[in-house]
């Protein structure tokens, strides 16, 4: 027993010996009662190679003294916290500024335990047999449960949604405060498709799992929702049990280690912040550690894989809301596999933005007031940022721009003053405002365009997206009655009528009835 603790010099000094002595390695193995692989590790490696090995090792392990204080806090108050979450815990609070290695964490954090006393519960754990699937042939997904305390003391159940690409363990995780429905399910379906870039030939659900993290227990997969969207997205399902080996490709669940290496210990706040949260973890941790069985990183698999996903329809019913997105940390937001920068400073937590999709050209505004943010070019490429840095436009200077927008309104005083105010309102937008009143205005006559502009100057409407809606009503009502000189309708309709701050929705008709 007391030879199978051997460590540092005595352990290397006595496998030279027992080499010297003519032994082969497997008779050291058994003889040290070590592993085999530790033997062939240290067989050929000579004395001044062990001792530089022993001093990287000792300097990695100071590099976690700092932190000594902090673990074993968590470690008394989470005792069967894995090193695993404490590497990602430190990767999370201290950023940058933290460079340990999870192999060394796991040394530092067991030996914390001996000398502190803190033994971690047992616990086993189930593996079972992959077999390896071709890129982009099949994600498996995953549905679960668990409690967690939240920041006002009390405990609330989430449910979990999971997908993982069984190729390049490329994982996606979102969480829901509500049990599943075919709606939401489809919902979260689609936007893991959004995440990794396109659509796996197959999916693999576990059918008792679908069925019980969802609502009354009704089986969510089948559904005319579910399968109307199978059949748009074009993939084709297999379900298995959780306890049929005969189940192929079976993986272990991405649900479980979301469980466990994320939302364990984790006080909740709110939804978005936890999603929120959990994206971040898949980049640090989920998707960037080193996947246990194959020995590779799934970012960097990943990336070979989605070549091979088929790409994601772009004329399809999407669920509902689809198109309402969250912005990330980095000022960005994701749509059809691309992330769309967004002005630096638009980001806070929890911020939503609303798309429109027109003309090849995808519009960002504020969900709340519907101002216009920012205007991108639909990218047809897949992960990749618009725009990057090198293919960023700047041959429209903002001068030449407005000099294009005058001419569009007429150099007259009205044009002149509704282009300055859009510039003081929104000074960090007045780019993409000029473009889109640029871009919008070709579509109409001269004469809707200056009816828009005199009722845009005189009801203070100093924005683009409020410019391009009463051009689309007033070229509807032109359409209806001849030569509207003079405009006189009971009401714009709703779904022309954007506000340039929260009011109530009898304010537009009431200024247009006015006019």
């Amino acid at each position: 027993g007391e030879v199978g603790e051997l460590k540092g010099w005595p352990m290397y000094q006595k496998i030279q010996q027992l080499k010297e002595l003519g032994l082969n390695k497997s008779q050291v193995e058994r003889q040290l009662a070590i592993n085999w692989k530790t033997v062939d590790f240290y067989w050929d490696m000579t004395p001044e190679e062990f001792t530089e090995r022993q001093r990287k090792a000792k300097n990695r392990r100071k590099i976690l003294e700092p932190y000594t204080d902090q673990i074993l806090q968590w470690l008394m108050k989470f005792p069967d916290i894995s090193s695993a979450q404490i590497h990602d815990w430190l990767k999370e609070y201290h950023g940058d500024n933290y460079h340990g290695k999870e192999r060394t964490v796991r040394r530092y954090v067991s030996n914390l335990r001996k000398t502190s006393n803190i033994p971690k519960p047992d616990k086993y754990r189930q593996y079972q047999a992959v077999e390896e699937l071709l890129p982009g042939q099949q994600a498996q997904v995953d549905l679960g449960q668990r409690e967690v305390m939240t920041t006002t003391g009390k405990r609330i159940k989430l449910f979990v949604f999971g997908l993982v690409l069984s190729h390049s363990r490329y994982k996606y995780v979102e969480w829901l405060d509500k049990p599943f429905t075919a709606q939401t399910f489809t919902l979260f379906l689609y936007r893991a498709f959004e995440f990794i870039g396109g659509v796996p030939k197959e999916i693999v659900f576990d059918q008792d799992r679908v069925l019980a993290v969802s609502e009354n227990y009704g089986d969510i997969i089948h559904t005319e929702e579910f399968e109307r969207f199978r059949r748009n997205m074009k993939f084709t399902v297999y379900l298995c049990r959780g306890n049929d080996p005969e189940s192929k490709g079976k993986i272990e669940s991405v649900v479980k280690y979301a469980k466990q290496n994320y939302a364990a210990h984790r006080v909740f706040d709110n939804l978005v912040l936890w999603n929120e949260g959990c994206i971040d973890w898949l980049n640090r941790t989920g998707n960037a550690s080193i996947h246990a069985t194959t020995k590779k990183v799934p970012a960097e698999v990943f990336k070979s894989e989605q070549e091979y996903l088929q790409p994601i329809p772009t004329i399809i019913n999407k669920p509902e809301d689809s198109l309402t997105r969250n912005v990330r940390k980095d000022n960005t937001v994701l749509y059809l596999s691309n992330r769309y920068r967004v002005p630096k400073g638009t980001y806070y937590p929890g911020r939503e933005v609303e798309l429109k999709v027109k003309d090849g050209y995808l519009e960002i505004l504020d969900i709340e007031t519907k101002e216009l943010i920012i205007i991108r070019k639909i990218s047809t490429k897949k992960g990749v940022i618009v725009p990057n840095r090198v293919e960023r436009d700047y041959s429209h200077k903002i001068g030449e721009l407005r000099k294009q927008a005058l001419a569009i309104l007429g150099k007259g005083d009205k044009g002149t003053c509704f282009l300055e105010r859009i510039k003081q309102e929104k000074p960090r937008y007045i780019r993409d405002q000029l473009q889109l009143i640029i871009k919008e205005a070709e579509k109409y006559s001269e004469r809707i365009i200056a009816q828009a502009l005199d009722y845009c100057v005189q009801k203070e409407l100093w924005s683009a997206v409020e410019f391009r809606n009463v051009l689309e009503y007033l070229e509807q009502l032109s359409q209806d009655i001849d030569e509207p000189d003079i405009i006189d309708a009971d009401a714009i309709p709703s779904e022309y009528r954007i506000k340039t701050e929260v009011r109530d929705m009898k304010a537009y008709t009431a200024l247009y009835e006015g006019s």
